[in-house]
């Protein structure tokens, strides 16, 4: 019976983990998607510069 209990309460805590890392994951998303959004806006587009140049 301890066994199971040790069980049931390790799958609550990675589905605990799982929901917390999908929630940063989405928020990260949603505020890199309202930057980006903003900066096109007010800015124009930018491209990234290449800090190396290119080999010959």
């Amino acid at each position: 019976m301890y066994e199971y209990e040790m069980q049931q309460m390790r799958t609550a805590d990675l589905m605990r983990r799982a929901d917390h890392e999908r929630r940063v994951r989405e928020a990260a998303r949603a505020r890199r998607a309202a930057e980006g959004s903003a900066e096109h806006e007010s800015h124009g587009r930018r491209f990234r510069r290449h800090l190396f140049d290119r080999a010959a």
